[in-house]
């Protein structure tokens, strides 16, 4: 089969119809772009080709990145009718420990919620309670509104789901208060001077400003880790992968799953406090 460049707006049209975020979309064009580019001139498409175009990959991606640019691509080949193309993602091994010095801890969120008072930056003090309260994605925080608040919960679509998250009391308590005080009395409760909802530039601009006044590692601050966070306190005191899985709108428990892992010196600390290992001759012989 021969493909074409004309293929990737009606790929791009495909994608819309089917509901894809706006971001999805773009990520699924730019990496199907990769593959057009690495087959250059010569547009025909078969087996082999997309074999070396994978190893083509993993030379220059690491596995989670390779696996991403093939997702799309197979999605591509199966659309344009070439699906006896489409070549296996990298095998790799489940991560069983997250990165400790990329996560943020409930002692660091605290921390970033007192420089935000000290700084007088009360949006978004609230708004890093919001999310790290409820676990929603910071794209979702638009369905945080005045009425909302009256509910008593958000009423989310995204992703082409819907779900219904609940507002903690305490929450709702400040963001009542946060509205009176901002003389905000209807729609989206996070909003710029001209009254558009926060973008993710906006967010993640006032979290990194918070950093050296918080004494935390910048590499551990953006509004993502905040569900992380949620997550992982949610699951320590639930232990019930599913309702997570629902509350955070995945559709595969292996993705919650990933929020749920412990750094590998936790771990290591559970190790040591099984008491498997003699220190002494004597534990032995007794």
């Amino acid at each position: 089969m021969i493909l074409n460049v004309e293929m990737i707006p009606a790929f791009e049209r495909y994608l819309y119809e089917q509901e894809r975020s706006g971001a999805t979309i773009e990520k699924y064009i730019r990496d199907l772009k990769k593959l057009f580019l690495y087959l250059s001139e010569d547009l025909e498409i078969n087996k082999e080709k997309m074999i070396r175009f994978k190893q083509e990959l993993t030379d220059h991606y690491k596995a989670a990145s390779v696996n991403s640019i093939l997702a799309a691509v197979n999605h591509f080949l199966e659309f344009a009718g070439a699906g006896e193309c489409r070549v296996k993602q990298v095998r790799v091994q489940k991560k069983l420990f997250c990165q400790q010095e990329r996560e943020l801890s409930r002692e660091e969120y605290f921390r970033l919620l007192g420089a935000a008072k000290h700084k007088k930056n009360q949006r978004i003090c609230v708004l890093m309670q919001a999310i790290c309260s409820t676990g929603i994605r910071v794209s979702e925080h638009r369905f945080i509104t005045v009425e909302a608040l009256r509910e008593g919960c958000l009423r989310i679509y995204n992703k082409g789901k819907s779900r219904i998250v609940f507002l903690p009391a305490e929450l709702v308590t400040v963001l009542k208060q946060y509205c009176r005080e901002a003389g905000i009395e209807r729609g989206p409760v996070f909003v710029t001077k001209s009254g558009r909802p926060l973008d993710r530039s906006n967010i993640w601009s006032m979290m990194k400003s918070l950093c050296d006044d918080a004494k935390v590692d910048r590499k551990k601050v953006y509004p993502h880790n905040l569900r992380h966070l949620f997550a992982f306190t949610f699951y320590g005191i639930e232990k019930d992968l599913l309702r997570l899985a629902d509350i955070l709108g995945h559709t595969s428990v292996d993705t919650t799953r990933i929020y749920t892992v412990s750094s590998g010196w936790e771990h290591k600390r559970i190790l040591s406090k099984l008491g498997l290992v003699c220190q002494n001759d004597r534990k032995i012989r007794t």
